[in-house]
């Protein structure tokens, strides 16, 4: 594999470890193979949202347009590939105001009985300040990256591990979706995941060529925080400035110039195109789609776990990935749809 191809490091700070090699195939999987896999008697679910009823999605109207994507500011890892800034043009689309949140995320599982991949692996990557299982749950510390834990049973519906539940958080974003999980979920609803070029356009909210989506400063004029982001001393001490340790209930911020909410920290949202460093070098101009190899998938947006120090991933024009397969403490999704004319 050409050093261009590969997916993102697996000790990304603020991202999470990729798949073990010896897990699970896609091939073993039902939910998968096209059967239905019901949950067990006393599932998390219990008398969740109807199963005839998918959540309405709060949308917002993106016109068609040209903008400049890519770092303008030369402050991206190079690995990650975010130059050179090149024109893209894109048709109109609507997209999710927020991530999916976990009471959307639980209307699908009641009613496909759909299991994540995390539901499968048995495992997913938690951050070690926010877990809530039995301490014979907690497998190992991810090389490279001892602040990510392999957790047995932390899942969607088990964000933190075994002791938590996403009743709690029901209006936070939907995490330890797997990229797979996250376009079954947009097959169920009729919708699917944005392009990266899609998703930057309405990041930026027509601010072009800024660094994040409401200007070029982290802070506003009083020193309040804009977005969900880590404080303190990573990985041992976040001082919770803004608010919050993990993730924020969606809203939790301002919005930016199209009605976005958190397009920058809380979490990674996964993206529908392969991941490629060197292809804003080739990359078409007109809806550009992504390559058509490439094996991680496309993150954007930050996460909680981002901070100057180490990961400043939550600038608009930030990008990473993973592997299709894996599910993190920290990523979520949004959805899009397209618009029709005559």
């Amino acid at each position: 594999m050409n050093a261009d191809d590969a997916p993102e490091s697996s000790i990304n700070p603020c991202c999470s470890p990729v798949r073990a090699a010896d897990a699970p195939s896609r091939a073993d999987s039902p939910a998968h193979s096209g059967a239905r896999v019901p949950q067990p008697a006393g599932s998390a679910f219990g008398a969740g949202p109807a199963a005839d009823v998918r959540p309405v999605h709060e949308e917002v109207l993106i016109p068609a347009g040209s903008f400049l994507m890519g770092d303008g500011f030369g402050e991206g890892n190079p690995a990650d590939g975010e130059t050179p800034v090149h024109e893209v043009r894109v048709d109109a689309f609507r997209i999710d105001a927020a991530a999916v949140t976990n009471h959307q995320f639980a209307a699908f599982i009641s009613a496909t009985s759909y299991r994540t991949d995390a539901e499968r692996y048995g495992t997913s990557a938690v951050f070690h300040l926010a877990v809530q299982a039995p301490a014979a749950h907690v497998l190992g510390e991810a090389a490279g990256a001892p602040w990510w834990l392999n957790v047995r049973g932390a899942d969607w519906s088990h964000p933190n591990g075994r002791n938590s539940s996403w009743r709690d958080v029901a209006d936070h974003p939907a995490v330890h979706v797997s990229h797979r999980d996250a376009r079954a979920y947009c097959r169920w609803a009729g919708r699917r995941l944005p392009t990266e070029a899609e998703w930057e356009y309405a990041a930026r909210g027509g601010l072009d060529g800024l660094r994040y989506p409401w200007g070029n400063e982290l802070l506003d004029r009083e020193g309040n925080h804009r977005c969900n982001i880590w404080q303190g001393v990573f990985p041992t001490t976040n001082a919770r400035d803004d608010g919050f340790l993990a993730t924020a209930p969606v809203r939790s911020f301002a919005p930016n110039g199209y009605g976005l909410f958190e397009v920058s920290g809380n979490v990674w949202e996964w993206c529908s195109d392969r991941f490629l460093p060197r292809y804003y070098r080739e990359t078409p101009t007109d809806n550009p789609r992504g390559p058509a190899t490439g094996v991680g998938r496309v993150m954007r947006g930050g996460s909680y776990l981002c901070h100057d120090s180490y990961c400043n991933r939550y600038r608009v024009a930030a990008r990473s990935s993973n592997t299709p397969e894996s599910s993190t403490g920290n990523c979520g999704f949004r959805t899009v749809m397209d618009v029709w004319h005559p």
